[in-house]
């Protein structure tokens, strides 16, 4: 049998709509073709001067447009890197003078209170997972307001076959779930037109959707791009920040030589392209992954190439019960490439404050950013920048290291500029962070207690 033949019915038994299987169909059909979704320096270059707006240029704000503006976050995660096993979005960040713990989804949902105060009646989305929709569904269920939409909070994104990589045939272990892969963030295209929800907020009289991470908590509404999107009629927008050294490793933007703007993750990087990937000097943005979407710009899109988004192929070998399978995964962002007029916009860091391993997760629980009267993220009044943290992985990977190691007994962070930690090493009592500080404890398990750490490096075995 033909193997299209094999995936499309696989999909339709779990019934999954004729947009998203005939989608999974053109990137497999691809990717057998040989396309492996590289972007290479002879069809990319660095942005030119003009490529990306300076948001500091953004001055007008005009408040009666956030009834035209919807905001999605994108909800699929569990944070398992983390040692999580529920929804990411529903880990404690932030605790309130009453003592009642915030979640990030709760953050989000407060920001959204405090601009329904103001008379803004702004759509909210969630596009979960298989995974994380019903931990959300019930975590969402104490904001009665949210009933008052026209439409569902939640929708689901879609899944697609994982592919066996010895004979490209679909996988086909005992376990069920095994066989699916998360299709990446890119599928909210087709998850939103599948759905039906994109003509819907279209009837509402929506223009744009403001989609990011869950986890991102600097992404927040803002009226000034919204202003210049409807002004100017942007069809999509992605905010971007200067890398760093910190940054390197992750996607960037570019120029193609076609003239549009793409995103070069680093799967679609040769390998002897990594070192022009990592320069910071000649590729010097990176995707926040904070998008704002033209709602008809999108819909006419998706009429004119008959409901299917194609976006860079992203093609991610894995190993699955011990078979190695490919997964065919999108990256939302990476449709910059495919609007006309497509802007990018460089953004202050303040509104890209991502939780994605547990020296992030501690920069919140410290103190070091707080929450304002409208529950928006700020960098508290005593820090001129947040601290640099790193934190030995080996260690500290999970919440649960995090909280048993060094947050148990809550150090003072309130004069750290840096702080750096390797080995197995438990903050104890009494302890204060000040200046630059460096701990190594190599492999050994030790506690500090009733210390003043102030500019100093500890290192194993004179720290003790």
């Amino acid at each position: 049998m033909d193997k299209v033949k094999l995936f499309m019915q696989k999909m339709e038994r779990e019934q999954l709509g004729n947009e998203v299987v005939e989608t999974f169909t053109q990137y497999f059909n691809s990717f057998v073709a040989g396309d492996r979704g590289l972007l290479t320096n002879k069809t990319i270059s660095a942005p030119e001067e003009g490529d990306v707006i300076d948001f500091i240029t953004l001055t007008e704000k005009k408040s009666e447009y956030l009834s035209k503006l919807a905001i999605c976050k994108l909800n699929g995660g569990l944070g398992t890197s983390m040692g999580l096993t529920k929804a990411k979005s529903l880990l404690p960040v932030f605790n309130t003078n009453e003592g009642e713990e915030l979640t990030f989804l709760d953050v989000t949902l407060k920001q959204l209170e405090s601009l329904r105060k103001n008379g803004s009646s702004t759509t909210f989305l969630l596009m979960n997972s298989y995974n994380t929709d019903a931990d959300t569904k019930e975590a969402i269920s104490k904001y009665n307001w949210l009933d008052e939409q026209k439409l569902d909070t939640c929708f689901i994104q879609n899944k697609y076959p994982r592919i066996r990589k010895d004979d490209f045939t679909p996988l086909n272990l005992e376990d069920e779930g095994a066989n699916w892969n998360p299709p990446g963030h890119g599928d909210i295209y087709t998850a939103l037109s599948a759905t039906g929800i994109l003509d819907k907020l279209i009837a509402e009289g929506i223009e744009y959707l403001f989609v990011s991470n869950s986890d991102n908590l600097g992404a927040t509404p803002d009226i000034k791009i919204l202003t210049y999107l409807i002004d100017n009629s942007i069809p999509f927008l992605m905010e971007v920040c200067r890398r760093t050294e910190m940054d390197k490793k992750g996607g960037h933007l570019a120029r193609s030589n076609t003239g549009n703007l793409v995103l070069r993750e680093v799967t679609q990087c040769p390998e002897d392209e990594i070192g022009e990937f990592q320069n910071i000097n000649l590729y010097s943005f990176f995707n926040t992954n904070s998008l704002w979407i033209n709602l008809k710009s999108l819909k006419q899109f998706m009429i004119d190439n008959d409901g299917k988004m194609k976006l860079p192929l992203i093609v991610n070998p894995k190993s699955v019960e011990g078979v190695d399978v490919i997964q065919l995964e999108t990256a939302m962002g990476a449709a910059i490439s495919v609007f006309n007029g497509a802007k990018a916009l460089e953004v202050p860091r303040s509104r890209f404050i991502p939780v994605k391993k547990t020296n992030e997760l501690l920069l919140l629980w410290s103190g070091v950013y707080i929450l304002n009267e409208h529950y928006e993220v700020e960098l508290a009044s005593k820090f001129r920048k947040a601290p640099i943290i790193h934190l030995d992985q080996k260690y500290y990977k999970t919440v649960d290291a995090l909280r048993e190691k060094i947050w148990k007994h809550k150090p003072d962070m309130s004069r750290c500029r840096s702080l750096h930690i390797d080995g197995d090493v438990y903050i104890g009592e009494n302890i204060a962070f000040i200046g630059d500080v460096s701990i190594n404890g190599c492999d050994n398990k030790y506690v500090i207690n009733n210390r003043r750490l102030e500019g100093l490096t500890l290192c194993h075995p004179e720290m003790f």
